[in-house]
């Protein structure tokens, strides 16, 4: 069965560079959550620096998984002091497992927060893709594939929980998960 791929994108209310609480309750957090979901059943990789350095996401070398890259409708900085945003680029072996992960423990308790972080930007937050076994996503493959979802919905080249496909592109379903529109209120 080839991997999944998952694009996640966020804009923060304030920039990364703040030492506001909530700023770096975030920041904090998130340390965590990667090491938790890593250790998760169905966990395959995610993007990360290649030489382990720490910097803007724009500046850092992110080897195989290629330059960084953003939607269109991001419109705050990239700069050190002005980047708002958080995204995830990440591989896995099926939906279940990548449910599982993101609804339960740490990263359940920081989804319950997000409106803390986050602006509601009217876009889709994350988006799901097939890729063929060896292949491994770009940032610029998951900007691509949430824009598609925002602009037409899911479709087997861009989906959600609510509206998965499984990789031969028949629509498939999560034990538990209704269909609901893909539309972001």
């Amino acid at each position: 069965m080839p991997p999944l791929a998952l694009y996640t994108f966020g804009v923060l209310k304030s920039p990364l560079a703040d030492t506001a609480p909530l700023t770096r309750e975030l920041h904090d957090s998130g340390e965590a959550v990667y090491r938790k979901i890593s250790q998760h059943p169905g966990y395959l990789a995610r993007a990360e620096a290649a030489d382990g350095a720490r910097g803007t996401h724009f500046d850092l070398d992110w080897g195989a998984w290629g330059e960084f890259a953003v939607p269109s409708w991001y419109g705050k900085g990239h700069s050190v002091e002005t980047i708002a945003l958080d995204a995830t680029l990440s591989l896995w072996t099926d939906l279940d497992p990548a449910f599982d992960a993101i609804y339960t423990g740490l990263h359940r308790e920081a989804l319950n927060r997000r409106y803390d972080w986050f602006e509601r930007t009217g876009h889709p937050s994350y988006v799901f893709w097939w890729v063929s076994d060896g292949v491994i996503p770009t940032w610029q493959d998951g900007v691509s594939r949430l824009e598609h979802l925002h602009d037409h919905g899911s479709a087997p080249h861009a989906f959600t929980f609510h509206h998965s496909f499984a990789p031969d592109g028949t629509p498939t379903r999560i034990k538990g998960i209704e269909p609901q529109s893909d539309q972001v209120r």
